[in-house]
């Protein structure tokens, strides 16, 4: 679909999924090691897990210091993998593929589509509106307002963009427009 507009906005989450993903490998990589030294049975595969992950941290946090975006969709996959080699908590490893799987949906910034026929929130499962469906939509000041007929009030903080395509009385002219089609 062709969007006349689409306005991205920030994600304030990522520090905390980032802190999760974080807690979650280490707990993954201390529950490898401490099987091993309580069975006192020295697992190739265990260990070899719990080396990659601690070096996929590492490697995270000096990715981070040097001001990079970081991921731990492919250290949350290897605990996933490593966590049915182990003699408990199988189920555990559902959790890792999905979480794994939605990081990257959660990082993704939010992108909000304006047509002449709907607006559409990318989501992991699409949202979409008439222009019905609202009583106004503004951009004022970097901050995007949806207000919903049903009383329900939708407001984010855009992100900055060096490619300012269009101004934002550009883009509230346009959805005055709209809104006025539709009541019209």
């Amino acid at each position: 679909m062709r969007y006349e507009y689409v306005v991205t906005l920030k994600r304030d989450n990522e520090k905390r999924i980032d802190l999760i993903s974080f807690l979650l490998c280490l707990l993954s990589v201390l529950a490898f090691i401490f099987q091993q030294l309580r069975t006192a049975e020295f697992s190739l595969f265990l260990s070899g897990a719990a080396i990659l992950i601690a070096g996929g941290i590492i490697a995270n946090f000096i990715s981070a210091k040097k001001g990079n975006r970081i991921r731990y969709k492919n250290w949350l996959l290897i605990a996933g993998l490593s966590w049915l080699a182990m003699p408990y908590l199988q189920w555990l490893s559902i959790l890792f593929f999905i979480l794994a799987f939605l990081e990257y949906q959660a990082k993704y910034p939010l992108e909000i589509g304006f047509s002449n026929d709907t607006i559409v929130i990318n989501t992991l499962f699409k949202k979409k509106f008439s222009w019905n469906d609202f009583n106004n939509v503004v951009l004022k000041d970097g901050l995007l307002t949806l207000d919903f007929k049903n009383n329900k009030l939708f407001q984010k903080e855009a992100l900055e963009d060096e490619e300012d395509d269009a101004d934002e009385d550009e883009f509230n002219d346009y959805c005055r427009q709209q809104l006025i089609r539709v009541a019209g």
